[in-house]
């Protein structure tokens, strides 16, 4: 349907490049703009100093080739080695000079992008993979710093030098010399670009086939023991030899056009260079030009083509960076789904009361998953949520921290809608403990701090204490210096827990939200876990979604939810008494637990009789 997508491909690149400006004309940075206007100034000033060249060489051959030469023409000579060199140094201060409006520039992005997809909603991180947003980022990095090293300070130069030496030729040795230089870079530039469309096929197909390899490759040796057990060694390397195959194929295709590639180049620079020589040399014959006029062409024309010569990968690379750059660049367009309404206030905590009133919520229209769902929960008391999967528990304690806005209804703390407070404020107010506690790969001071990164190491070391590890982490060897790992696995489930606790305390939230934080320990550890919490909810108004019924006896309320409704709702022993879904549920935990103990003592009991016969 769209035969021919180049144009909307130039102007997305066109729309890219313009988003890319103004970082590197930064407004309220005079600084660095007076940088920008510096090095553009030195690299004028090499390309013009490196086009003067020529004409020192020139003076030099027409002064030895003249009959009458006497000595050297030793100052020539020393102003063209200077020249020379004064080319190079002022291309090296127009590097030092910019570096830092290119490095800022990549910071500013790289650092708004972060903020701004911190900004994005959970249903936003949710449908994409954490790794392919990093890789995302940095790939649009990379791309930005390649696209201005080398259009800056070799593409524009460049096309300025085609220009300066053109004119050049043209007023000094008339219309068909400058008319055959221009010409053959024309044709040199058109055949690059077009040669390395053609190929880029072959490009995609060997990044293609290797990327299929390397999965093969990983994923066989992923489950090593899998293909062990169904004796599938060779099938796996027939696989994988299908890939490397493809990989094979492709990868010769590329070499071969890349080879034809530079064959045509280096055609066109021969074929455009003996012309301008051949022309040169008539013209010397018939005393129209020096032997130094002659030597000045050859010289100016080879100054066009070298920095052409790796045309073709800057040209594929140029490409792929506007397509890294746009797709960062889309992200920093995502529009933030949950925003602070204009002229939000911060939240005015006092004691941390929660009301939901007639809530209903969606993650999509088709699926409700909330309905007509109310609760009050008074300052400092404790609720708890239970029911089976899928019945909205969690869903709760999304809304409440406002990571989605509901459909209907309204939620309030201490009387002020979440709505129209600002959610750092409402953020600040809420401490969540989660049932998959994920620490940052760092120590485990930094992990508590995190709740509160300006608190001292006593209030660190406090914090600990009232979460019941303190005394752990004293043990250790490295103290709260000790390395937790990635995601925290070098410790274990309920360390790991004390630790969230610990960090929560330390955040001193009014409202407190425990989901499933001890579902996935085992009893012991759990009743452990559980006075802790205690000693944390004193004061505070707690929410506990639970799935264990043995953790919420105590909740001054629970509510009951299936399918986004509440059910029932009550204290623990009214519920019982009303024999209804919660009295189900307790009975149904309370004889697999009453299993669990009687598998436990069996085995205690096996391994008491084997200890003895053995004996």
């Amino acid at each position: 349907m769209n035969s021919d997508p180049q144009p909307s491909e130039n102007s997305e690149h066109r729309r890219t490049l313009k988003a890319l400006m103004p970082y590197l004309w930064p407004h309220g940075r005079p600084d660095l703009r007076l940088r920008v206007i510096l090095a553009m100034l030195f690299l004028v000033a090499a390309k013009l100093v490196g086009v003067y060249v020529p004409f020192i060489m020139k003076a030099v051959v027409d002064h030895l080739t003249a009959p009458q030469i006497l000595v050297a023409p030793v100052a020539l000579i020393v102003a063209y080695g200077v020249l020379r060199m004064s080319s190079d140094l002022f291309g090296e201060l127009r590097d030092s000079i910019f570096v830092r409006v290119g490095q800022n520039a990549l910071r500013v992005i790289a650092l708004q992008t972060f903020r701004h997809l911190h900004a994005l909603s959970l249903r936003f991180h949710l449908e994409r993979r954490t790794g392919g947003l990093s890789r995302a980022i940095e790939r649009g990095i990379k791309g930005i710093d390649f696209l201005l090293r080398f259009t800056l300070f070799n593409i524009l130069p460049t096309l300025f030098e085609i220009g300066l030496v053109t004119g050049i030729l043209y007023v000094k040795f008339g219309f068909w010399f400058a008319a055959v230089t221009f010409g053959s870079i024309a044709f040199y530039i058109t055949f690059t670009f077009s040669v390395t469309e053609w190929r880029l096929k072959y490009r995609r197909e060997m990044n293609a086939q290797d990327t299929k390899a390397n999965t093969k490759a990983v994923d066989s040796l992923l489950n090593y023991e899998t293909v062990k057990y169904f004796g599938n060694e060779e099938h796996e390397a027939r696989r994988y030899d299908e890939a490397l195959a493809g990989y094979e194929k492709a990868a010769v295709r590329s070499q071969t056009t890349l080879s034809l590639l530079n064959v045509g180049q280096q055609g066109i620079v021969a074929l455009g260079l003996v012309t301008v020589m051949i022309m040169a040399g008539y013209k010397v014959q018939a005393k129209e030009l020096t032997v130094g006029d002659f030597v000045m062409i050859n010289a100016l024309v080879m100054q066009l083509y070298m920095p052409l010569d790796f045309l073709g990968f800057v040209y594929r690379e140029i490409k792929q960076s506007l397509v890294d750059m746009e797709f960062m660049f889309r992200l920093l367009k995502s529009e933030t789904e949950i925003t602070d309404k204009p002229g939000a206030k911060p939240l005015v905590r006092e004691g941390g009361a929660v009301t939901f009133e007639h809530v209903n919520f969606h993650y999509e229209p088709r699926r409700p998953i909330l309905k007509d769902l109310s609760f009050h929960v008074a300052a400092g008391q404790t609720l708890a949520i239970v029911g089976p999967s899928g019945a909205g528990k969690s869903t709760i304690s999304r809304i409440l921290f406002r990571f989605y806005d509901i459909a209907d209804g309204s939620v309030h703390i201490d009387g002020q809608d979440i709505r129209g407070v600002t959610q750092d404020s409402l953020r600040a107010a809420i401490g969540v403990v989660p049932q998959d506690t994920v620490l940052f790969n760092d120590t485990i001071g930094y992990n508590i701090r995190y709740g509160r990164p300006d608190a001292t190491d006593a209030e660190v070391e406090a914090a600990a204490r009232l979460a019941h590890i303190h005394e752990f982490v004293e043990g250790l060897p490295d103290g709260y210096q000790t390395m937790v790992g990635e995601r925290g696995l070098k410790l274990s489930g309920g360390e790991k827990q004390r630790v969230a606790i610990a960090r929560t305390i330390l955040k001193n939230p009014c409202i407190l939200l425990l989901d499933e934080a001890t579902s996935a320990l085992d009893t012991h550890t759990e009743r452990e876990i559980q006075s802790s919490f205690k000693d944390v909810a004193a004061g505070r108004t707690t929410l506990i979604i639970a799935h264990r019924l043995s953790t919420v006896v105590d909740a001054d309320q629970i509510l009951v939810l299936e399918a986004g409704r509440v059910v029932e709702r009550g204290r623990h022993e009214a519920l019982l008494e009303a024999d209804g879904v919660y009295a189900a549920m307790w009975r149904r935990q309370q004889e697999a637990a009453e299993a669990r103990e009687k598998l436990v003592a069996l085995d205690e009991v096996e391994a008491s009789e084997e200890a003895l016969a053995e004996g």
